[in-house]
C-alpha cells in the first residue's frame, strides 16, 4: 500500500514537471510578436513626428534671425544716412553763418554820404546767401522730420535772420517779421515736399542778437553826427527788449534767450548813454574851425558867426 501511494506522488510530480517544461501556446507567441512589431511602429511614428517638429523650428529660428538682421541693417543704414546729413547740414549751417556775417559788416560800413550804395551791395549779398547757402541747407531739409536736425542749422538760421533784418531795418525803418522770411523761401523748395519754415525760436534768438549789431549802429551814426537816426535805432532795440520780456519766460527752450537777454540789456543801456550824453552834454563840445554844422554850441552860448 505504501508503495502504491509513493508511485501515484511520482506519477504526479512528473506530470507536473512536464507541464511546467511544456512549451506556451503559439498564440501568446503571436501577440507578444504583434505587440512588438505595433510598438516598433509607434516608436518610428513618434520619431518621424519629432524630426519633422525639430525641422520647422530650426527654419522658423532661422527665418525669425533672418528677418532680426535684416531690421537691424535697415536701423543701421537709417542712422548712417541720418549722420550723413547731419554733417552736411552742419557745413551748410557754417557756409551761411560766414557770409552772413559779411553781409552784416557790409551794413557797418554805412555812413550819411554812401547809405544807398551800401545798402545795395548788402542786399546784393545777402541775396547769393540765399540762393547759394540756404538754398543748400533746404535741399537737405525739405520733405524730412527736420526738427530732428534743429541744433545742426539753428546757428546759421539765426545769423541769417539777424542780417536779413539788419538790412530791412536800415532800408525801411521796420522789422522784417516771420511770415516775410519764410515766403522767401518758399520758391526755394521742391512744391512736392514739405518746405523748411524756420520756427519762432530761432527767429527770436537771431532777432535778439540784431539789437547787439543795432547798437554798434547807433554809436557810429553818433559820431557820425546822425543823432536822429541813434535815437530811431534807441526806441527801436528798447521795444525789442519790451516784448521778448514778456515772451521769454514763456518758452519752451529759454536757456538761450535769458542769456542774450542780460546782452540785449546792456545793449539798451549803452544806446541810451550814448544818446543822454550827447544831449546832455552836447553844449560842451565847440564845431570844428570852418565847419558849417551848428549842431552844437559852447556852453549853451549861441555859435560865433563866421
Amino acid at each position: 500500500m505504501l508503495q502504491s501511494s509513493s508511485f501515484t506522488l511520482h506519477k504526479i510530480s512528473r506530470t507536473l514537471l512536464l507541464l511546467t517544461m511544456a512549451p506556451k501556446p503559439q498564440r501568446f507567441h503571436q501577440f507578444a510578436d504583434s505587440s512588438t512589431l505595433g510598438g516598433g511602429v509607434k516608436r518610428a511614428r513618434t520619431i518621424s513626428v519629432m524630426s519633422s517638429t525639430a525641422g520647422a523650428d530650426s527654419e522658423s529660428s532661422s527665418s525669425s534671425s533672418s528677418q532680426m538682421k535684416n531690421a537691424f541693417s535697415n536701423y543701421a543704414q537709417y542712422l548712417n544716412d541720418l549722420n550723413e546729413k547731419r554733417e552736411r547740414v552742419v557745413k551748410a549751417s557754417r557756409d551761411i553763418t560766414m557770409n552772413s556775417k559779411k553781409v552784416i559788416f557790409q551794413v557797418h560800413r554805412i555812413s550819411k554820404h554812401n547809405k544807398k550804395e551800401v545798402l545795395e551791395k548788402a542786399e546784393k549779398d545777402l541775396a547769393a546767401v540765399k540762393d547759394q547757402h540756404v538754398s543748400r541747407l533746404v535741399q537737405e531739409l525739405q520733405g524730412t522730420d527736420f526738427w530732428k536736425l534743429r541744433r545742426a542749422y539753428s546757428p546759421g538760421v539765426q545769423e541769417y535772420i539777424e542780417a536779413a533784418t539788419l538790412c530791412n531795418f536800415c532800408k525801411t525803418g521796420t522789422l522784417l517779421i516771420l511770415d516775410e522770411i519764410n515766403a522767401s523761401l518758399l520758391p526755394l523748395s521742391d512744391p512736392s515736399h514739405e518746405p523748411l519754415q524756420i520756427n519762432i525760436l530761432d527767429y527770436l534768438l537771431g532777432l535778439a542778437d540784431l539789437t547787439g549789431e543795432l547798437m554798434r549802429l547807433a554809436i557810429g551814426r553818433i559820431s557820425d553826427g546822425e543823432l536822429e537816426y541813434a535815437e530811431k535805432i534807441c526806441k527801436f532795440v528798447r521795444e525789442i527788449y519790451r516784448k521778448l520780456t514778456v515772451l521769454a519766460p514763456e518758452m519752451d527752450e529759454s536757456s538761450d534767450m535769458k542769456m542774450k537777454m542780460d546782452t540785449m540789456l546792456q545793449s539798451v543801456m549803452k544806446i541810451e548813454n550814448a544818446c543822454f550824453s550827447v544831449h546832455v552834454r552836447g553844449s560842451e563840445y565847440i564845431p570844428l574851425v570852418g565847419s558849417a554844422d551848428s549842431s552844437y554850441s559852447l556852453i549853451g552860448l549861441p555859435d560865433f558867426e563866421q
